[in-house]
């Protein structure tokens, strides 16, 4: 499959869910129209209460008056990086993630035309990057160690464009692919064994 059947298989499969569940939170994962198609992304403020230095999705939690999921998610990727609601193509969403603090978040699929002038808003994100969708289905999960209590745990990783996706992101792109390009990309929960943490 080359990079402009990507885009054409996303839009054949996704779909809005037919029973609608208000989410605490949402997303947008936004995918450039173009011949190699990218999926932009954000690193979070370092100065963030929540997932500070992270990688993830424009996004945010519910505010009293949002009326939809698709609401929330376009509303938090303008604040966040200036992506103007009429620039996105909505195509379809994902199954409902919960985060690690337990909020469930709703993932909401789009299209952008490539090559647009986002700004980063300074108080939230720290970058505004693009990964490639391609490289992203053909990355093998690194493990990424993260400090628990003294101990260490091991999350499978993409390492890509200088920066590590983990945790609630990468599962929503793996997500976006079991659902979106019926790929199923092995992911566990932990990579725990030695193996592994010999490879850190």
């Amino acid at each position: 499959m080359d990079d402009r059947e990507l885009t054409l298989l996303l839009q054949q499969r996704l779909r809005f869910s037919k029973r609608v569940r208000q989410a605490q939170a949402a997303v947008l994962i936004a995918i450039t129209q173009e011949a190699e198609p990218k999926v932009l992304l954000t690193r979070r403020s370092v100065y963030l209460n929540s997932h500070p230095g992270e990688v993830s999705f424009p996004g945010g939690k519910r505010d009293p008056q949002d009326t939809s999921n698709i609401v929330v998610a376009l509303r938090e990727a303008q604040e966040e990086t200036g992506l103007n609601p009429f620039d996105v193509e909505l195509i379809g969403d994902l199954p409902m993630q919960k985060a690690r603090n337990g909020m469930l978040v709703k993932p909401v699929v789009g299209f952008i035309p490539p090559n647009l002038a986002l700004v980063p808003q300074p108080t939230e994100i720290d970058r505004i990057f693009y990964v490639s969708l391609r490289k992203m289905l053909e990355a093998q999960p690194i493990p990424y160690e993260v400090r628990y209590q003294h101990q260490s745990l091991y999350f499978p990783s993409f390492r890509l464009e200088n920066e590590i996706i983990w945790g609630l992101t990468a599962r929503m792109l793996v997500s976006l692919f079991q659902y979106g390009l019926d790929y199923r990309k092995e992911w566990p929960f932990l990579l725990n064994s030695p193996a592994f943490k010999l490879k850190k």
